[in-house]
């Protein structure tokens, strides 16, 4: 039987809103953050987005913007409502700018196949524990440092920003899903566990100046760790338990591993 879990931790600092959502059913998972940096209501898109996702997969572009374009006005009508009662300058904001978040998802089918979709920095992943590989919907390390695509509750989708495929999902195989400050996190690891393999990647994003650089650097200089006990156990672990979750996340912040934000995390394993 398919289990499957979720959970969601905002910034280590009072009175701050966390703009993730998160879902585990039966037979998907689910991340979307909630873009702050511009736009309004951010967290209640996420949550949206969400709480609206279909039970079959989004298999293309046009399928994600057709299905966008069914559910935007419930939401943009009761986010109007609330801008106007903010005011002017919140409702031009939102009339100009609308609200952003990235979607992530994962569809366990009958015949076993899993099948995603990724738009935006959250990030899919398969980890086979027979090969020891991991496998994930994001393009490369250096990617984290640009401007993520992101669906917006009132603008056309740009299809460029659309992400497909499907893992093979067998006991061994354990799919996950999280935002990017965390999958940053899961990606560098993994990357440095294999130097020879990723030089080039793990060199790419090294020449950038950028915190997610600087915490390249810090992971260099605290050495290889093995990643399976380090990185995979410690999610299938502590997504059953916000207080383990918050200690794990907060340490790895203080060593200087993991970048300030939300973090959100489901996963999916037989």
């Amino acid at each position: 039987m398919t289990k499957t879990r979720s959970i969601t931790l905002g910034k280590f600092e009072r009175n701050t809103i966390n703009e993730d959502a998160v879902a585990a059913c039966r037979n998907m998972i689910a991340v979307s953050d909630g873009a702050g940096g511009g736009g309004l209501f951010a967290d209640r898109w996420s949550r949206y987005l969400i709480t609206k996702l279909p039970k079959l997969p989004i298999e293309s572009a046009e399928e994600l913007d057709g299905w966008i374009g069914s559910i935007w006005e419930g939401f943009y009508n009761n986010a109007e409502a609330s801008a106007k009662r903010l005011g002017g300058m919140a409702l031009d904001k939102f009339y100009d700018e609308g609200s952003f978040a990235t979607l992530a998802v994962a569809w366990k089918r009958a015949d076993g196949i899993c099948q995603w979709m990724a738009y935006g920095d959250s990030v899919v992943f398969h980890y086979d524990y027979s090969t020891k590989m991991l496998t994930h919907s994001f393009s490369s390390l250096a990617d984290f440092d640009r401007p993520p695509y992101l669906i917006n509750c009132k603008d056309e989708l740009n299809p460029d920003g659309f992400r497909n495929g499907c893992f093979p999902m067998n006991k061994n195989s354990f799919v996950f899903v999280a935002s990017d400050a965390l999958a940053h996190f899961i990606i560098m690891m993994y990357e440095l566990s294999r130097k020879e393999s990723y030089a080039d990647e793990i060199e790419l994003a090294q020449k950038e100046s950028s915190k997610n650089s600087n915490i390249l650097r810090k992971a260099q200089a605290v050495g290889i760790r093995n990643f399976e006990t380090y990185v995979i156990e410690k999610l299938r672990t502590v997504v059953y338990d916000k207080r383990q979750y918050g200690r794990w996340l907060a340490s790895l912040n203080k060593m200087g591993l993991l970048a300030h934000d939300d973090y959100s995390l489901a996963v999916m394993y037989d």
